[in-house]
């Protein structure tokens, strides 16, 4: 076999372990018993299949502290939920951030993001489907949740949540693949949120580069002043 074979199935089996991932239903057991496998070879594989979301989302982070948030970044407490191997922390301290925080469903993924050592904290065997029990509400300024709004990983539900951990007047930033986005509910949940006051809109960046295969949205959510939002239910 020569190079560009060799090139060509090493593609071709990296696009076959990312779409095994997204037939496991959601199912905590089974997502983290794949991840556990996946773990020390998963950022050669998304890296051969183009990968940029890490990238995107880190510069809306960016953007959100410079147009909004009065602290400098050095300040800013971040939480990359879904971390995965710490692409994203990466990005993020590229860019000048520091108060990083982690959590993953795969305590393997978590691990391998520890090696970095952008980090500030990182926490395994957290599933985004269910209460973050352990993270008190209001905690941080940005949220970010690149890569896990992905078919068969994290419903829409789990926006509440994140919602909650983040501070008001903070932000969520999300990526949707586009598949995703069209066979899930997540709009619809985004319109119920807003509703009950719970975030805002804030700006969609709709068919954004994401990976080889397929592109995504790519949201930023305002949790909104608690107070002011009860106040605008009441009218």
């Amino acid at each position: 076999m020569n190079t560009l074979d060799q090139q060509t199935a090493l593609e071709q089996a990296a696009r076959k372990r990312i779409k095994d991932s997204h037939a496991l239903n959601e199912d905590a057991g089974r997502l983290a018993h794949f991840y556990r496998g996946w773990a020390s070879s998963y950022d050669l594989d998304v890296g051969r299949d183009g990968y940029c979301g890490p990238m995107i989302v880190a510069e809306l982070a960016g953007a959100v502290q410079t147009a909004y948030l009065p602290r400098p970044r050095t300040a800013i407490a971040i939480l990359d939920a879904g971390c995965g191997t710490g692409l994203v922390g990466v990005e993020l301290e590229r860019l000048g951030f520091r108060l990083i925080d982690g959590i993953d469903l795969s305590e393997e993924m978590a691990e391998q993001a520890r090696k970095t050592h952008v980090y500030r904290h990182v926490q395994g065997d957290i599933d985004l489907n269910g209460p973050l029990s352990g993270h008190s509400s209001a905690t941080y300024d940005i949220t970010i949740c690149c890569g896990v709004f992905t078919l068969g990983h994290v419903r829409p539900e789990a926006l509440r949540e994140l919602a909650r951990v983040t501070r008001p007047n903070g932000f969520i930033i999300a990526s949707t693949r586009k598949s995703y986005a069209t066979a899930t509910s997540f709009e619809d949940e985004v319109s119920r949120l807003q509703d009950a006051g719970v975030l805002v809109t804030a700006q969609c960046l709709k068919d954004g580069k994401y990976i080889a295969e397929e592109g995504a949205h790519y949201w930023v959510f305002k949790v909104p002043d608690r107070a002011c939002a009860e106040t605008e239910q009441q009218l």
